[in-house]
């Protein structure tokens, strides 16, 4: 349990005591949410809130039906300080989408963002844009009835393309289907609750945020390897947009083996060119490595990576791994020489399917390549990345709603 202990509101010329109260629930409901079940003498503890200011506090959050008891500590003297307390995480949920060029996947969770069910829809290259968003949102509501959640609080997009700060609309970058933005429209109309949309490899980067405890001062550049390229920039613990919404579009980065660069409406020549899904099957294959039956998509790219880690193609697969990780410390040295993020990570589904190895092969080149000190390091977050992150912003949305009880 951490033993840092919180600062509970004080009223002052300008603060009401309702505001003080409203502060210091909200403080005890953090405190539930990131250390898990408490007795009120933990709280008090925790808050430095006085015996009778953290049992007037318990009481008005279990009228509010925010939490409840969920068991005692076993202690001999039984009492107010022996029951222990826990949010009720049924109260609400929420849920992710992660929507993609193929595919379109969501997953329900809890108010503590617990997973209580998941589904996917491939999406066929041909298919009718009308009958999609109408079968993705049949797949959001059939898993809502599967986790038992009659009613969803929140629901979080996650998509590739810009997405507009100020109308928070989806723009869609080069050949991107129209039906993404179609689909969030769509949930909104149906559902009439909140919907929340974000870039999807910024949704990755929200989650190796919170799975890696980062805090206030956390900063890194998320490197996405998969299908497409892109990059997350998490600068002391806040997600940065830039002032159009395309910041960590990096793909468009005039890197390429030929050299010639990208235009606004193609990045197939930049940075995307040189380590995107393709470009990593077409080097694999140049080296002797072959991804069967998986194409060229993000997973024949994952695939060829795994198969060149497992020593297939022997000397060809350390030559591959070797170029690999040089184009990719190409664009790393681009970003760090911006930002200084001082952590870069890998991630998508080329950056997870390379794991520690890939990181340390790009760590050994971006060294050679840039004066500062930068480390990598594989994603924590290997699977559903963009689920993971998609769930937690509406998470903490709904927390946002419903943890602010009348004082």
């Amino acid at each position: 349990m951490t033993v840092t202990r919180a600062q509970p509101a004080r009223p002052g010329r300008n603060a009401s005591p309702r505001t003080a109260r409203a502060i210091n629930d909200r403080l005890a409901l953090r405190l539930l949410q990131e250390e898990g079940p408490l007795t009120a003498g933990q709280l008090k503890e925790l808050t430095g809130m006085s015996r009778p200011s953290v049992a007037d506090l318990v009481e008005r959050l279990q009228d509010s039906g925010l939490i409840e008891v969920v068991g005692e500590t076993g202690e001999a003297r039984r009492g107010p300080n022996a029951r222990v307390y826990g949010i009720v995480a049924h109260r609400a949920y929420v849920a992710g989408f992660d929507v993609r060029v193929e595919s379109v996947a969501v997953e329900i969770a809890d108010l503590l963002g617990r997973t209580v069910a998941r589904a996917e829809l491939p999406v066929a290259e041909h298919a009718d844009p009308a009958r999609i968003v109408a079968d993705a949102v049949a797949l959001l509501l059939g898993a809502a009835r599967t986790a038992g959640a009659a009613g969803l609080h929140t629901v979080a997009f996650g998509a590739p393309g810009l997405i507009d700060p100020l109308t928070g609309r989806l723009g869609p970058i080069g050949a991107l289907p129209a039906w993404h933005g179609d689909l969030v429209d769509e949930v909104r109309r149906r559902l009439g609750v909140p919907v929340l949309l974000e870039n999807e490899v910024n949704l990755a980067a929200v989650a190796e945020h919170r799975v890696r405890g980062g805090g206030e001062a956390d900063t890194f550049v998320l490197l996405w390897i998969g299908g497409g390229v892109g990059a997350g920039v998490m600068l002391d613990g806040r997600l940065r947009r830039g002032a159009s919404g395309g910041a960590g579009e990096v793909g468009f980065l005039p890197l390429s083996p030929s050299g010639e660069p990208p235009t606004a409406t193609d990045r197939g020549t930049g940075y995307h060119g040189l380590t995107g899904s393709r470009a990593v099957c077409a080097l694999g294959r140049s080296y002797g490595l072959a991804a069967a039956g998986e194409g060229d998509g993000a997973a024949g790219a994952a695939a060829m990576v795994r198969a060149a880690l497992a020593g297939e193609g022997a000397a060809g697969a350390a030559a591959f791994l070797g170029e690999l990780a040089s184009r990719i410390a190409l664009g790393a040295a681009a970003v760090c020489a911006v930002l200084d993020p001082g952590r870069v990570v890998l991630a998508g589904e080329v950056g997870a399917a390379g794991g520690e190895r890939l990181a340390a092969l790009v760590s050994a080149r971006l060294s050679r390549l840039s004066p500062l000190h930068t480390r990598v390091q594989p994603t924590a977050v290997p699977d559903g990345p963009v689920l993971r992150g998609a769930v937690i912003m509406a998470m903490d949305a709904a927390q946002e709603a419903l943890f602010a009880p009348a004082g």
